[in-house]
């Protein structure tokens, strides 16, 4: 099997800065790739720029990917946490949207299990919480 790598996105986009200065390239192995591949679907099934983190552009997001242990935002048993999360904002789509988006063609998006309702963000994940045929799992904050 080969490693999935993002065609829509680099890795600094994916990872804080401490990630990618201590792994470079190999922080790709962090991230699962049912995620990754969402993104991708998502970037092509929208058609619009995402953001997940805007560093490496001097941007304020750096921990909508992955976080690791001793940030901000670490959670043990956050999905984020497991390279199973990330969080998405575009300038030409709202948050709600995209969840409407994937809520509606849920054929499109099989690797989303789970989807935060109620922020400002798109938050999905790739949990084990959707069964054959079941539907994405919702959650609020």
């Amino acid at each position: 099997m080969s490693q999935y790598k993002c065609k829509h996105f680099k890795i600094q986009e994916l990872v804080s800065k401490r990630v990618y200065k201590d792994r470079g390239d190999k922080a790709w192995e962090l991230l699962d790739a049912r995620a990754l591949e969402t993104l991708d679907v998502l970037r092509e099934h929208l058609d619009v720029s995402l953001t997940v983190n805007n560093w490496l552009w001097e941007g304020p997001r750096q921990f909508s990917g992955l976080r690791t242990y001793g940030t901000k935002y670490y959670s043990k048993y956050s999905q984020h946490s497991f390279g199973r999360a990330f969080d998405v904002v575009s300038n030409h789509i709202t948050a709600e949207d995209m969840r409407q988006e994937i809520l509606n063609n849920q054929e499109v998006f099989p690797h989303v299990g789970a989807i935060e309702l109620g922020v400002s963000w798109l938050h999905f994940d790739v949990r084990n919480a959707r069964g054959e045929g079941k539907e994405i799992f919702t959650f609020y904050p």
